[in-house]
């Protein structure tokens, strides 16, 4: 049942949105698109986010197999094989890429400084060297971020009214990640506060999820809080399943996973952002240069929330945070 959409403007600064809508029309030329997208092509999700970019560029005029081409990888959120397509569309000399999260712009920076890139979801480009500032990007990367660090710790401040018997909680997080210490350092200065136990859960594959899911598992006063990284979504089934086993209240990064059954989620709303994302790839094809072009910040995030499963975990939404969810699923 969707609530309400709530809008938050990072920093507080108004956002003047680039319009699709262009004196200049798109060439018959046939023009080549690159895509590296950070999940899998079966997951519903990343279809909703192709489907929502490739609906905008209709809108601005680009029709696929008249004057558009596309070539789409999926990586998986594993980074070696973000590395190897990335080599592939480079290769196959596309008029512009989008990128998909961190490990997609990272793989595709180090292959290409030539081939404009249209970045989605990437957590702190200046920090990671990919553009030299969010105001003016400069070089051949531009698009839009994903969560600031701090956003991470609404994570934690919805699980603990979601279960406030939890005491011992996990932070799961791929130790692979690019910036996975930046989001546990911002965790880790409200901790104090808390009157929670932090407990650091790096993972790298399904194994070690159901080992650490095992762990919590034993906790009679444990939850777990999933750390926004492509890696997971991968395994979201196993990672639903495990938490519903072991009885284990966890909040997670995407929406998708309270749709799927898992608690309770405060995301981004990502396909928002490849719907904008088609904003920049229309004006790079007509000529617009990506290193003048600003980064953008999120402007859209989605607090969801599973009653059936509470029900099933024996927890009590509060009304104070139902009345704040944007989607409520019974």
């Amino acid at each position: 049942m969707r609530r309400r959409e709530f809008i938050t403007l990072v920093g507080g600064a108004a956002v003047v949105w680039p319009s699709l809508t262009y004196a200049q029309q798109p060439s018959d030329r046939v023009r080549r698109i690159g895509a590296l997208m950070p999940w899998t092509k079966d997951n519903p999700e990343d279809q909703q986010r192709v489907a929502a970019f490739q609906n905008d560029l209709k809108r601005a005029g680009w029709i696929e197999g008249r004057n558009i081409q596309s070539e789409y990888r999926w990586y998986a959120g594993d980074a070696d094989r973000a590395r190897l397509l990335a080599k592939e569309l480079v290769a196959l000399k596309r008029d512009v890429i989008l990128a998909g999260a961190s490990p997609g712009l990272i793989a595709l920076r180090q292959e290409t400084r030539s081939i404009p890139l249209v970045f989605v979801g990437v957590t702190d480009p200046v920090g990671l060297g990919l553009v030299e500032s969010l105001a003016r990007p400069g070089g051949n990367a531009t698009g839009f971020t994903f969560f600031e660090f701090p956003v991470g710790t609404k994570l934690l401040e919805a699980l603990q009214q979601i279960a406030p018997r939890a005491r011992r909680i996990a932070l799961m997080y791929t130790p692979d990640s690019p910036v996975h210490g930046q989001y546990l350092s911002a965790i880790d200065a409200i901790a104090p506060s808390t009157a929670v136990t932090l407990i650091k859960m790096p993972v790298r594959n399904a194994a070690e999820i159901e080992a650490m899911f095992e762990v919590m598992g034993r906790e009679p006063d444990g939850g777990l809080m999933v750390l926004p990284e492509p890696f997971f979504p991968v395994h979201q089934k196993l990672m639903v399943e495990l938490a519903a086993r072991y009885s284990l209240p966890t909040v997670y990064a995407f929406r998708s996973f309270t749709v799927n059954g898992g608690l309770i989620s405060y995301s981004v709303d990502v396909v928002d952002l490849y719907r904008r994302a088609a904003s920049y790839v229309d004006r790079t094809l007509k000529g617009d240069l990506v290193a003048d072009m600003p980064v953008q910040q999120p402007t859209k995030y989605e607090l969801v929330i599973n009653l059936k499963t509470a029900k099933a975990l024996g927890l009590t939404v509060p009304p104070t945070l139902l009345a704040r969810a944007d989607e409520v699923i019974e």
